[in-house]
């Protein structure tokens, strides 16, 4: 059974409330495919940048759990094991492989996993029996007008996808797949890109509409102008603050994101201990695909 969001509140770094926990967590960078292509996402493997989409390299479920033992060994303040990518963790079925050893070899960890839920709504029952506590969905738009300029294309079932059509089956599959996976007892967090160009005046509509469907807690990301979206401006504190207190109105809003790489260890912003554990002692591969 799912932990209860009171116990996440405590233990997980994306659900303290107000001010910065001591709690860590680890990042296992198991999942190389993706299967949608978002203007402002740029994968990359290195040991430098801090941001999402980017990892020293891939290793394999087998190799996650001797991951995870060292990084717990390191830091006894880890209270949270998560899949993060670099890829889409559905795309291909490693993070679901790795949850389901965790569940196992560490039953006392909190399960997290983030999506951008393609394949959330066929997937469901498959993360609710690998026991997934907390889940993230990146939603950047509801309506697919305004999805379609976020979005290059989508794979899906084997076929490429774009357009309107690629963000009516992508926004279909994330907003069903919310609502059956927080129906099986799922602690749902969905996060939205902020791109003032694009989807700033839509942002508390998305806010309203995943609350609706079950999702628990909101979190704004503001873009890193790059990729196809490096014209597009980066938000400021100030728009931030006002697209958060617009999306308030409609469910928690979680303020302190420090927008982590996918092999993150450690207590977000503070020490990160990742190439202690995973340079040292794992042969990473450099190793990722669309499909």
């Amino acid at each position: 059974m799912a932990v209860s969001f009171e116990e996440l509140k405590e233990k997980h770094p994306c659900f303290a409330q107000g001010a910065k926990s001591n709690n860590g967590r680890i990042h296992l960078p198991v999942s190389p495919g993706c299967n949608i292509a978002c203007h402002f996402c740029k994968r990359d493997f290195n040991e430098t940048e801090n941001r999402p989409g980017v990892a020293s390299g891939i290793i394999t479920p087998e190799e996650a759990i001797g991951v995870i033992k060292r990084a717990v060994e390191a830091m006894p303040q880890i209270h949270v094991v998560g899949v993060a990518g670099p890829g889409d963790t559905l795309a291909t079925p490693y993070a679901l492989e790795t949850f389901r050893k965790v569940k196992e070899v560490y039953p006392d960890l909190i399960k997290c996993m983030s999506t951008n839920g393609l394949m959330l709504y066929e997937k469901a029952d498959e993360v609710i029996e690998a026991g997934i506590d907390s889940l993230t969905v990146t939603v950047n738009a509801v309506d697919p007008r305004i999805q379609a300029k976020i979005n290059e294309f989508i794979i899906w079932h084997g076929k490429k996808y774009e357009g309107e059509e690629a963000a009516e089956i992508l926004i279909e599959n994330q907003l069903k797949g919310i609502e059956k996976v927080a129906k099986g007892g799922v602690t749902v967090k969905v996060n939205t890109v902020l791109i003032p160009e694009i989807n700033r005046d839509h942002v508390k509509t998305v806010a309203k509409t995943v609350a609706e469907k079950g999702a628990t807690m909101y979190n704004i990301i503001p873009l890193i102008p790059q990729h196809h979206l490096a014209h597009c401006t980066e938000p400021d504190c100030n728009l931030l603050y006002e697209v958060r207190a617009e999306a308030e109105q409609y469910i928690k809003v979680f303020r302190h994101c420090q927008r982590c790489r996918a092999d993150a260890i450690g207590i977000p912003g503070g020490k990160d201990i990742s190439k202690q554990i995973y340079l040292r002692e794992v042969k990473l591969e450099n190793t990722f695909s669309h499909g």
